[in-house]
């Protein structure tokens, strides 16, 4: 007997915590000039599921503004600044979308967000993480619904990116 495909049809935010996970890959890499490589991870992520929202959240007013546009072109994103840590805003524009997602994936390692994962789950939202292995807390990781560590493959060198500009 064969069995018929199940499609899985959810509405998922992507919520990033810029400052964190930049300081993650800097730690794992040991180099400054790594950044993620975001038409690789959110397929990835996603899984064939519905992006609703990708917001990345990042300290201080000093924002590429390269990487919005981008994440505005490609993913209809944006980049929110945060006047300190992001972990208030975050947290604030996750509890703000629980209703309106089936699943919210934390771009970060941080166990600042253990609470708001506990609270995402009690109100029916499916909760994932994804970041740097070695730099998540293990905590946090435990209270996701899942844990994707973020792998060298979703990632690229802004160095590799300048270079391959002046051999053209």
């Amino acid at each position: 007997m064969e069995e018929t495909p199940i499609s899985i049809s959810q509405s998922v935010a992507i919520l990033v915590d810029g400052n964190n996970i930049e300081r993650s890959l800097e730690s794992e890499h040991r180099t400054q000039s790594i950044m993620i490589n975001f038409d690789v991870l959110i397929p990835r992520l996603l899984k064939g599921r519905g992006l609703n929202r990708l917001i990345y959240f990042r300290e201080g007013k000093n924002i590429s503004s390269k990487l919005a546009d981008r994440l505005q072109s490609k993913y209809h994103g944006s980049v929110i600044p945060c006047h300190k840590s992001a972990d208030i805003p975050l947290s604030i524009k996750a509890t703000q979308l629980a209703s309106k997602v089936d699943a919210i994936i934390i771009l970060s390692g941080d166990s600042d967000y253990v609470e708001l994962v506990r609270h995402l789950k009690g109100a029916g939202v499916r909760v994932e993480v994804c970041a740097v292995e070695s730099t998540t807390a293990e905590v946090l990781r435990e209270e996701a619904d899942y844990f994707e560590p973020m792998v060298k493959e979703d990632c690229f060198s802004l160095n590799q990116g300048q270079n391959k500009k002046k051999r053209r």
